[in-house]
């Protein structure tokens, strides 16, 4: 009887581990994946080490071809590893138990470090000055810039902006041309930043913690936004979702992030203004800083940020007065 009961758990567990497995591939963007060899033994370097591929196999050639691979593993216990691998992408948000300051702060960039207010004037003007619908244009755009992901359809950022002023206009029979679309969003590549913004930025650039943008903005946009407003100069890099073609808050980002500035996860934190980015971060195993800047509200459903601040000056203060080694 104890044989028969061991043997059923063994077998539930195993049923489980290839579940978590199956689902860890089945739900990983196609151009995220890393394009495997059948014929090479499953190591980790293999999962996560080789080049990414645009290529995209069909569903039943992937089910078949982890049929495979788990009957390989078998005997080497990879089931498990996968099992562990699908657990820490789930990872609880890191938690500064002994005070240490981050390595790496990522700095989301539009409302974060920059003043939205010019890029709101001109969308309002297009929507004929209705400037209540600004805040359904802003959560259209983010709706759709999660359907490109989802979709494996990547747009820039500005591309989906313009298309989302013209869908809301549309609802409010309100006719914008896509040139029209297009100009009203120009400003958000010459944007100032908010007052607090740099004085904070020198602060902690001079204290030795590596600051690095990370945006949903294109690559070009960001490097025109960072020589615009004068803030390139407290810059370690520069970081675009362009570069994966998967916009925040998808963990894979914010775990792209830390392993391009070599860091351990746990040890780089995301400055944001966006209740959605710093649930992402946290849940993607980041330490996190809310900026609360008016209108801006955490996810309530998500864990909390160890520092949440009116200002950057003030979480600047928080983080710098961090000890623990």
């Amino acid at each position: 009887m104890f044989e028969s009961q061991q043997l059923q758990r063994l077998l539930a567990q195993g049923l489980l581990e290839l579940a978590s497995l199956t689902v860890l591939v089945e739900t990983t963007p196609s151009h995220f994946k890393p394009k495997l060899d059948p014929t090479a033994p499953l190591t980790e370097a293999a999962m996560t080490n080789q080049k990414p591929s645009s290529d995209q196999q069909p569903p039943s050639n992937r089910r078949n071809f982890m049929t495979k691979i788990i009957a390989a593993s078998v005997a080497t216990g990879a089931v498990a590893q996968g099992s562990k691998a699908h657990a820490a992408t789930n990872a609880q948000p890191a938690r500064a138990a002994n005070g240490a300051r981050p390595k790496v702060i990522f700095l989301d960039v539009n409302e974060t470090l920059l003043d939205l207010a010019p890029l709101k004037k001109t969308v309002g003007d297009a929507l004929g000055g209705k400037s209540e619908l600004l805040p359904l244009w802003f959560k259209t755009m983010l709706h759709y810039s999660l359907v490109a992901t989802v979709a494996d359809r990547y747009e820039h950022f500005t591309t989906i902006g313009a298309a989302a002023l013209q869908m809301v206009a549309k609802n409010n029979d309100i006719e914008i041309s896509t040139a029209d679309a297009d100009k009203a969003i120009e400003p958000i590549r010459s944007l100032s930043p908010h007052p607090d913004v740099e004085p904070a930025l020198k602060k902690l650039a001079d204290s030795g913690i590596k600051l690095v943008t990370l945006t949903n903005s294109s690559s070009k946009g960001v490097e025109q936004q960072m020589k615009n407003s004068g803030l390139q100069q407290y810059l370690t890099d520069r970081f675009s979702i362009e570069e994966l073609g998967i916009y925040k808050p998808d963990s894979h980002v914010y775990r792209w992030a830390a392993r391009k500035m070599d860091e351990d996860i746990g040890d780089c934190m995301l400055v944001a203004a966006h209740g959605w980015d710093i649930a992402g971060a946290l849940w993607a195993g980041m330490r996190g800083a809310f900026l609360s800047r008016p209108g801006a509200q955490l996810y309530r459903l998500a864990p909390e940020p160890e520092i949440s601040e009116p200002t950057l000056e003030e979480a600047a203060a928080k983080i710098l007065a961090l000890t623990g080694k």
